[in-house]
């Protein structure tokens, strides 16, 4: 596939694909059996009582999930290097096979491979302070589905 953004969307989700079973699987876990038995008890097939019963009480650890795999891949550096990432483009990609730029990467380059690393600095501490907050806001979400779906 070469450098793309396809690919690097492909890697990243390979990436992620182990952290989401395991924590969909945690979350499934956690709902009681005895709601499971109670509800086939009560006459549910096997379908409404996954409808019902297992998956409402399994979406906040799911979601949860999803927005901190979400989270870690905005992190990360190394799979996107190879596959699909440049250091300077002015516009966005116009299709999936184009290249784009990414804020790891681009925090990467200006602070150590650029010609004057002292000159660029303050950008890289932008970039860096952007890519934080990103994750901040990404990890609050989490928080607050998980809570939301918690209290109901």
């Amino acid at each position: 596939m070469g450098t793309s953004l396809l690919s690097a969307s492909l890697t990243l989700g390979l990436l992620s694909l182990p952290y989401l079973i395991t924590t969909t699987e945690e979350a499934l876990k956690t709902v009681p059996q005895s709601m499971r038995e109670g509800a086939l008890a009560l006459g549910a097939t096997q379908f409404e009582t996954i409808r019902d019963i297992v998956l409402p009480q399994a979406v906040p650890g799911i979601a949860t999930g999803v927005i901190l795999s979400l989270s870690r891949a905005a992190g990360e550096t190394a799979p996107i290097l190879f596959t699909g990432v440049a250091f300077f483009i002015t516009d966005l990609p116009t299709d999936l096979s184009g290249e784009f730029m990414a804020l790891p990467y681009h925090l990467y380059m200006l602070s150590t491979q650029h010609q004057s690393i002292e000159a660029v600095r303050p950008l890289a501490y932008g970039t860096a302070s952007v890519l934080i907050i990103l994750v901040f806001l990404l990890n609050l979400t989490a928080i607050v589905i998980r809570n939301r779906y918690r209290t109901k």
